[in-house]
């Protein structure tokens, strides 16, 4: 997906760079950031915690609302439940542009590690504290 390179760099990035500043090892933050285009709306909800004092884990999971004219002229605009991930909402995380966003955050952060899957189907990557 062209997408991913711009939704990494622009909004993704920014949004780790946010969380990491305010986390303690007390406790992960998350956040979800959005990307318009013509007719669709990029997603990514993004998770930040401490692992040890000089590194971070961040997980991602990114996906796609259709917000094209037809479907808003047909009365079916999107609802607000397809921009959050379940128990709150209905978006399923798509694997493939996760993980392009997910490559390009890594070399950004310059990641200790592959992005592999976690738990609840985010992909998370370890980064050194400072990453810029």
């Amino acid at each position: 997906m062209v997408y991913a390179a711009p939704m990494a760099r622009s909004t993704v990035q920014p949004a780790v760079h946010e969380l990491m500043a305010q986390c303690s090892s007390a406790r992960e933050l998350d956040t979800t950031v959005t990307l318009g285009g013509d007719g669709f709306t990029l997603c990514a909800h993004v998770r930040v915690r401490q692992l040890t004092r000089d590194q971070m884990q961040v997980a991602l999971a990114c996906w796609v609302v259709n917000t094209d004219a037809a479907r808003t002229l047909g009365g079916h605009p999107p609802a607000k439940d397809e921009y959050r991930l379940p128990p709150d909402g209905t978006a399923v995380p798509d694997e493939d542009f996760t993980g392009r966003v997910m490559d390009h955050l890594a070399v950004c952060l310059h990641a200790l590690d592959v992005p592999h899957s976690d738990p609840d189907g985010h992909l998370a990557i370890t980064v050194p504290r400072t990453a810029s």
